[in-house]
């Protein structure tokens, strides 16, 4: 079997990283005559992210494209019943992907000190990561660079950047392609040049 594609793409917040990767995934289905799939993490919890939402949904919208988009805020590999060999799919993003599977029903603050938990949230992401890697052509991942901000005195806080620090490593590692967007301007730290 040919070997499945994973692309990295990470930056600040409001760095440009959706829209570098929304139009990337959109130029390799293009090459690669695929269907685009978007992988949307996020839940509507208050006004600034149901703007923002909504604002991505436009975007792809007036893209002129044909995006079939699922929310699937836990849980990865329950989109494998969805997608094709062909598929190009974009989750967007890690970070709120992380957020969600570490206060799921089932986990409080308490048990996420407990490396057992830890490994349980790890495990379900990266399993979930690769189930959709053997279920489509190309998968790309965007998350957030939050490891460069001061870290609040929480051992909360401080879990979860332990475990989004890992699965950036862990993708990077296996990734064929990453790219980090500083001010809307992608710039390729590993594999092939930006497109």
């Amino acid at each position: 079997m040919e070997e499945q594609g994973l692309i990295f793409i990470t930056g600040g917040a409001r760095s440009g990283k959706s829209t570098f990767a929304e139009g990337y995934a959109a130029s390799l289905a293009e090459k690669m005559d695929g269907n685009l799939h978007y992988i949307a993490t996020s839940k509507p919890t208050d006004r600034e992210m149901k703007e923002r939402i909504a604002r991505h949904q436009r975007q792809r919208q007036e893209s002129g494209l044909h995006w079939k988009t699922t929310e699937c805020p836990v849980d990865l590999h329950t989109m494998v019943d969805v997608l094709q060999q062909h598929d190009i799919v974009l989750l967007d993003c890690l970070t709120v992907l992380l957020t969600n599977e570490l206060f799921r029903e089932g986990f409080s603050e308490n048990s996420l000190k407990q490396a057992d938990d830890q490994e349980t949230v790890m495990q379900t992401i990266w399993q979930g990561m690769e189930a959709i890697r053997t279920h489509a052509k190309t998968l790309l991942i965007v998350s957030n660079e939050v490891l460069h901000e001061p870290m609040l005195d929480s051992a909360l806080v401080h879990v979860y950047c332990r475990l989004l620090g890992k699965l950036h490593q862990q993708i990077v590692e296996d990734a064929t392609e990453a790219y980090l967007v500083e001010t809307g301007v992608p710039i390729a730290m590993k594999g092939a040049n930006v497109r």
